[in-house]
């Protein structure tokens, strides 16, 4: 049994309406595999959109659904305000697939895939605001500000978030304690996690 098999074999409440859309999405010749623990299609290594169950419906999810045109109304925001690209299609029932519109929008998706049309990720313009102590360290400790300037902005942001997140002097003390030999070794403060 493959993985997507698998995949609506575990979700037997929705097991007819996800063979309906699998096979819908197959006919457009897309390639299919399993990311983030459901099905992904793709074209030409380039995902096109996911297929998931949920509680209450089954759905579509196009990685960049924000460029489709969505004549039809049918395609959702699921976090608006914070996804910018992917939409979802939902379906409650069997009778809501209708094939047809489902070919045209994987057709439009894989059109601006290969057009480029396709909508990046937003740069974090945060600023980086250095707490006062983690710059008297930067002005007194030459060896600790070659290594903290030759991080990225964000890994540099990290470090200072860490310090001036602490309520108490004390914290921020010791957090700026720990963080100087992580830093004169080329350490981001999160690359233990980064790498699991």
């Amino acid at each position: 049994m493959d993985k997507v098999t698998a995949y609506i074999e575990k979700k037997a409440e929705w097991k007819t309406e996800l063979e309906k859309l699998r096979s819908t999405v197959l006919s457009c010749n897309l390639e299919e595999t399993i990311k983030w623990g459901s099905p992904v299609y793709m074209s030409n290594g380039k995902n096109i959109l996911g297929l998931s169950a949920f509680k209450n419906y089954v759905g579509l999810w196009f990685f960049q659904g924000g460029t489709l045109k969505d004549t039809h109304k049918v395609l959702m925001n699921a976090q608006e305000g914070k996804t910018q690209a992917m939409r979802q299609w939902r379906f409650a029932t069997l009778e809501e697939i209708n094939e047809d519109l489902i070919k045209a929008y994987i057709k439009e998706a894989v059109e601006n895939q290969e057009k480029g049309n396709i909508i990046k990720p937003k740069k974090n313009t945060k600023p980086l605001v250095i707490h006062p102590l983690l710059q008297k360290e930067l002005d007194t400790n030459a060896a600790f500000l070659e290594k903290f300037e030759s991080f990225s902005l964000s890994k540099r942001r990290e470090y200072a978030e860490h310090i001036s997140s602490a309520k108490r002097e004390a914290t921020q003390k010791s957090r700026l304690e720990k963080i100087i030999p992580m830093v004169l070794s080329g350490v981001g403060l999160h690359d233990k996690y980064k790498n699991c």
